[in-house]
């Protein structure tokens, strides 16, 4: 397939080379300039402006969004649409807010521009070399992009989840657990290092990742940390909420729906800020593992 990407960031970049090594054409834009470059350089066609984007595609075009929720998206979309077609795809696969996908959603239809949710997981290694993404769409625009899903996904790693905003929907809800989860981590592993035990953190994550029932990727990045850090000492416990964790509370509220692990979850971060925990960085090492969002290291 055809396709072209637009924002360079950690995810981006991968999902790019990770479409290239697939064997499908990307060209890739960014607002940063240096981004272009640098992917030229891996093989990737550049753009340098939107215009050059759509320009270098005959026929239908898919344009593949990957910038900050909110705002960043309805501006993209606004600069996009001048440049396409009708029967064009535009495609969010960024953690957009699932009220706004409804909304781009309907304001794209009137113009006969068909409007595609991703919700991508994974992190950046994911993104490089196996994602796992849910896909809010209509039938024929999701039967269309199949192949790259299938292609840059791991095995049974996509879900054609039903209509437009299901795949956000579901997205937001996933990271909402994935806050509980890492919680529950970062609680334990506190507890073990408080405790009198002189206790090796790194070996218990590896022990604990093969055969329990706690085993799992972030087992398996909690192990990774401790590697590298055996007691966290040059990290702050400030853990960053980028605002999927608020989402699903938010919505638990609306539709009164009990979640008070998750809500809890949420709180914790908010809290992290004001008063250092070992569990706040045990959680805000396992971000960086998985996500690249950095740690705040004391001076």
């Amino acid at each position: 397939m055809e396709i072209g990407l637009i924002g360079l960031g950690k995810m981006g970049y991968n999902i790019a080379l990770n479409m290239k090594e697939k064997g499908h054409r990307v060209v890739a834009y960014n607002r940063s300039l240096e981004k272009v470059k640098a992917i030229e350089k891996e093989g990737v066609e550049g753009a340098y402006s939107i215009q050059e984007l759509t320009e270098k595609f005959s026929g239908r075009k898919a344009i593949w969004i990957m910038v900050p929720a909110g705002s960043p998206v309805d501006e993209m979309i606004e600069k996009l649409v001048p440049h396409l077609n009708e029967g064009d795809i535009v495609i969010d696969a960024g953690n957009s807010h699932y009220k706004d996908t409804l909304r781009r959603y309907q304001e794209l239809k009137g113009k006969n521009i068909d409007f595609v949710d991703v919700g991508t997981s994974g992190g950046t290694s994911g993104a490089r070399w196996g994602a796992c993404t849910m896909i809010g769409a209509e039938d024929d625009v999701f039967q269309y992009l199949e192949p790259i899903f299938k292609d840059i996904c791991v095995e049974k790693g996509y879900l054609h989840t039903g209509e437009n905003g299901t795949g956000h929907f579901v997205k937001m809800i996933h990271n909402g657990i994935e806050y509980g989860m890492m919680q529950a981590i970062g609680e334990g592993f506190e507890i073990l290092h408080t405790s009198s035990f002189d206790l090796n953190l790194e070996k218990v994550a590896q022990v604990w990742n093969h055969g329990s029932v706690v085993r799992s990727w972030l087992m398996e990045l909690t192990e990774s940390a401790f590697k590298k850090r055996p007691q966290l000492e040059d990290i702050t416990g400030v853990i960053r909420s980028s605002g999927e964790g608020l989402w699903t509370v938010q919505e638990a509220l609306e539709l009164k729906v009990p979640a008070p692990v998750i809500t809890q979850s949420l709180f914790t971060r908010y809290g992290s800020e004001q008063q250092e925990s070992f569990s706040g960085k045990v959680v805000a090492a396992l971000r960086d593992e998985f996500g690249g969002h950095g740690v705040v290291k004391h001076e």
